[in-house]
């Protein structure tokens, strides 16, 4: 689709399973399942739900023998659903064990995430970090080095305080620990670097809560290295509020050409589906121009005009529908997915929004005349009255997408 002229910051690539990052290539999204890895069920059944969405990268909890036994169980699994979408394996604390001990869960994984601040301490028995990757390597697996504001190592923030407070200008705390997080993915990356790891296999992200101090935190890092970069809040929150606050953050990075891959950390609601994460995400790289999905629908908000909740409804049912269609028509055409489609609630901008649409359809007002024009590519085709306005109207649309837009081959 035609977007912005945005140059990317991050000229390495790196190759996680079929996906490529950074490079120019497309900006990726990132999810996460909220299952335990051990339910092979569970947690297979969640990750082809994600996949379903339009997740382009599923990372997985490996924090026990038995999540990392059931890796490469759900690996198969999904392939034999036709679920081809990479597993990043997220490690804390013991993952040099796991990666060591279970060499299937392994090779099952696209990428590994590697936390430097609780990836343990070199003691003189072993060096954790070093073990997790030679493994990477081992198995040729890519790694994202993934500090957070939360898990950051104590050490490094306290050597940096002690150095900034010897300073005869001393900067601000939340200063030194934004610079600490950097040094720490910076230190780490160059570690691995130094370890054997390609360059081109190595992913950065450094991880806060706070809108401002993910802008800052960002535009600095990007300054100083050219790794693929992976973008997201940690613990955005629930509801409006998360989606606001990752919004808010990732649009001014992502306006800058900073960012490889995203992730919207969104708390679900009790029993709320993990998939919003995904949708979330698509739609803010889809209304910043970046990358098309799904058709996106235009609807106004309604006013005094609107009295009747039948645009509404018309507007979500369609949503809804565009949505549900997508896994098929992503298969057998081409371009559906940056089809616009208008529906608009009375004669002040309805027929002016449906002609600049593809395909529109411009509602009756309160005290209107009860009929509701429908255009396609700007000119008007029918007029729909009575009680199957809505299911027309999706049978209108899924015409037009079968005539529009020319089949895949095969």
């Amino acid at each position: 689709m035609g977007g912005p002229n945005i140059t990317r910051r991050s000229s390495q690539q790196a190759l996680v399973g079929s996906v490529m990052l950074g490079g120019g290539a497309p900006i990726v999204v990132q999810s996460m399942t909220n299952t335990d890895t051990a339910d092979v069920e569970a947690t297979t059944r969640q990750v082809h739900e994600l996949d379903k969405a339009g997740s382009e990268l599923v990372r997985i909890t490996v924090n026990t023998p038995e999540a990392a036994a059931a890796v490469p169980r759900i690996r198969e699994r999904l392939n034999g659903m036709g679920c081809e979408v990479p597993l990043i394996g997220d490690f804390h604390y013991n993952g040099h064990r796991l990666l060591t001990e279970f060499p299937d869960c392994a090779q099952a994984l696209a990428k590994y995430r590697i936390n430097p601040g609780n990836v343990g301490r070199n003691r003189a028995d072993e060096d954790p970090f070093s073990i997790m990757i030679a493994a990477a390597i081992r198995h040729d697996k890519p790694v994202r080095i993934g500090v957070n504001w939360g898990s950051l190592d104590q050490s490094l923030v306290v050597r940096m305080m002690d150095e900034n407070s010897r300073l005869a200008e001393p900067k601000d705390v939340r200063e030194v620990t934004r610079a600490a997080l950097i040094a720490s993915a910076l230190q780490s990356a160059q570690r691995a670097e130094q370890l054997g790891l390609a360059h081109n296999r190595i992913v950065l992200s450094c991880k806060v809560s706070e809108v401002q101090d993910l802008i800052a935190v960002y535009r600095a890092l990007a300054m100083q290295c050219d790794y693929a970069l992976h973008l997201g809040l940690t613990e955005a929150g629930m509801g409006s509020k998360g989606i606001v606050a990752s919004t808010a953050a990732l649009a001014v990075l992502l306006q800058e050409g900073i960012g490889d891959t995203i992730r919207v950390s969104l708390t679900p609601e009790p029993g709320g589906s993990r998939t919003q994460e995904v949708v979330v995400a698509q739609e803010i790289l889809q209304t910043m121009g970046l990358r098309a999905f799904a058709p996106m629908v235009t609807a106004c908000p309604g006013c005094g005009r609107t009295t009747s909740t039948v645009f509404q409804e018309l507007a979500q049912s369609i949503q809804a529908h565009l949505r549900s269609q997508m896994p098929l028509w992503r298969e057998r055409y081409d371009g559906v997915e940056e089809m616009t489609v208008a529906v608009m609630g009375c004669v002040v901008n309805g027929p002016g929004e449906s002609k600049l649409a593809n395909i529109g359809i411009s509602l009756p007002g309160t005290g209107e005349t009860p009929a509701a024009p429908v255009y396609i590519d700007g000119e008007k085709v029918v007029t729909l009255r009575g009680e199957n306005i809505a299911a027309e109207f999706t049978r209108i649309v899924d015409d037009y997408v079968a005539k529009k837009y020319v089949k895949r081959e095969g």
